[in-house]
């Protein structure tokens, strides 16, 4: 595949989007530049351009959509619950054993992991960063700190191994015509090196700022409020709530769903339980107070996606099915998405060997992963891994997953903003200030990881 203008257009702005965040701005400009100048090259006129910028923002708000949606109406029911301090007793069983910020870090992280092998992060980190932020606050973790533990242990660990449902390890080894086993078996090693390293590096970061202070003004203002008296209407909402997500849960298992009919699932049930909880709290004043939850809900929401939108709107450019939704049947035959060009071209470009084989496996699935998905791109890797492995003879299996792992944790949500909002939006952190801790702790364990598959593949 040759690269064409609109490839090199391409790259040129991720430079400039990648130089933008290290100088610490925002890259909305440079984003939306770059959409400008792909319309520029393909339309050829100025309406064009103009009118691809817009509908690229359309193509990022249906992609992101339901993830907006799920985290609004979860905070909706979070300020149904803050009425009557029924947040409190919903909190209280975890504070038992959860006493200070590495207890909080691990439990959390702990428990996201579980549910995200079972039902996928998004659905869980809705689930867990709701009943965890507020007792691991008390316990003297900040809430970036509970975003790190929901972001690596699920949109990372968790969805790079995929041991459950098997959704990733499928694609990989279908592209490299190899079992589903094997990918996971010889992958192993891979795996947990990336998850210890890139997870130990990242808790030595912030524990390193918690005893520096840095996060001293943040955990001060923390209420510890302790529950006082009786609460009847408070612990029926907490039964209530628990029992509807336990049934979710035990709904999720038995009719196998995931990811976004998960998603679903709960939102449609956090949105009954508001208007339960309300009823019993207000009475005739119910149908006000569950409209002022839901617009708190929503206002939370866009004001945390508002920046991503048109972030996510360049990147989504990447890949064919945005570009040709914006633009039309533009890209030459046989192209893959203009990522996925990009990654094809640079292994035909390095002599074959296994120190250069797991490297171009490395970066090329996290080129590849930068649209944010984490899956668009695992196939190619599957595929290059067959022909890498059979090149220099080495491991297929563990060179899917190590594609896989760098695809993932790049675009499944640990260090793309638009990836990651679900845990900072239900933290109330910034999605950039997220991916910004996360990302020396990720490319250190990609060295790591890299270096290790030099040696068992």
């Amino acid at each position: 595949m040759t690269l064409t203008g609109a490839h090199y257009i391409y790259i040129l702005f991720m430079v400039i989007v990648l130089v933008t965040m290290i100088l610490k701005k925002d890259v909305i400009i440079p984003c939306i530049l770059g959409i400008f100048c792909l319309g520029l090259f393909y339309t050829h006129n100025i309406a064009g351009s103009l009118g691809a910028v817009f509908n690229s923002f359309i193509v990022s708000l249906n992609e992101l959509g339901s993830i907006i949606l799920i985290i609004s109406i979860m905070v909706a029911l979070s300020k149904a619950l803050e009425t009557n301090k029924a947040i409190n007793y919903m909190v209280k069983p975890f504070s038992k054993f959860i006493k200070n910020p590495t207890s909080a870090f691990f439990v959390t992280g702990l428990v996201m992991l579980a549910l995200s092998w079972f039902f996928w992060p998004t659905p869980a980190v809705a689930l867990v960063g709701a009943v965890f932020l507020p007792v691991a606050l008390n316990a003297g973790l900040p809430a970036i700190g509970v975003a790190v533990a929901l972001n690596l242990f699920g949109h990372g660990l968790a969805l790079s191994t995929d041991f459950v449902i098997q959704g990733a390890p499928a694609i990989t080894s279908s592209a490299a015509g190899i079992t589903i086993s094997q990918v996971i078996q010889e992958g192993m090693p891979l795996y947990w090196v990336m998850a210890i390293v890139t997870i130990g590096v990242a808790f030595w970061g912030l524990r390193k700022d918690i005893k520096a202070g840095k996060f001293e003004t943040e955990l001060q203002a923390v209420e510890h409020e302790e529950i006082t008296e009786f609460n009847p209407k408070a612990k029926i909402a907490v039964f209530l709530v628990l029992i509807g997500f336990a049934l979710d849960i035990v709904a999720m298992s038995v009719f196998k769903l995931t990811g976004g009919d998960a998603a679903a699932l709960l939102g449609g049930t956090a949105a009954l339980l508001i208007i339960i909880i309300n009823v019993m709290n207000f009475n005739k004043k119910c149908f006000e107070e569950t409209c002022d939850n839901i617009i708190d809900g929503f206002v939370f929401g866009i004001k945390i996606f508002a920046a991503i939108i048109p972030i996510a709107a360049f990147f989504y450019m990447g890949e064919v099915a945005p570009i040709t939704a914006v633009l039309g049947e533009v890209l030459p035959s046989g192209s893959q998405g203009l990522l996925s060009d990009m990654g094809v071209a640079l292994s035909n470009t390095i002599p074959l060997n296994k120190f250069a084989v797991c490297s171009i496996q490395t970066v090329v699935g996290a080129i590849t992963g930068l649209d944010g998905s984490g899956f668009s791109g695992i196939s190619l890797v599957g595929s290059l891994a067959n022909v890498f492995g059979t090149a220099v003879n080495g491991s297929v299996g563990a060179l899917c997953a190590l594609g896989q792992i760098a695809g993932i944790w790049t675009g499944g949500g640990c260090l793309v903003p638009w990836g990651l909002i679900s845990a900072a939006a239900i933290c109330g952190v910034s999605p950039i200030d997220l991916a910004k801790r996360n990302l020396k702790p990720i490319l250190i364990g990609f060295v790591v990881t890299t270096i290790v598959a030099v040696f068992i593949i």
